[in-house]
């Protein structure tokens, strides 16, 4: 039986870069998990890891499945494209708004924000 998602991961080359992409720019808090070769941070309830998966076959950088939760996108946005991060334009749809960040390895992950 199934409990619950446990946590979402991205594979990375570098992790000492990732942390500090994950931790200075984006600003997650890091977690209980840390160190040089794999780095957990929480987000609400949730887990979020970086560390090079190219052991067991995950390629650094082919990641884009994260979506983080922001109250609002288009100060994040503006924030990260300020700090030289590559991020898209807000996608608008009829309950969300959306937009794409790329980390320094090539991993994309979704800001993410629900229309109240």
């Amino acid at each position: 039986m199934y409990k619950g998602l446990a946590f979402i991961a991205y594979s990375v080359k570098d992790v000492p870069r990732a942390i500090a992409f994950y931790r200075d720019v984006v600003g997650l808090k890091p977690g209980e998990m840390f160190s040089e070769h794999w780095a957990e941070f929480d987000i609400g309830d949730m887990t979020f890891g970086v560390g090079n998966g190219e052991s067991i076959g995950i390629m650094a950088g082919s990641q884009a499945s994260a979506a983080f939760e922001v109250e609002d996108i288009a100060a994040e946005r503006e924030r990260l494209a300020a700090l030289g991060t590559p991020v898209s334009d807000v996608f608008e749809s009829a309950g969300c708004r959306t937009c794409f960040v790329t980390d320094p390895e090539g991993n994309r992950f979704a800001l993410h924000q629900l229309k109240r």
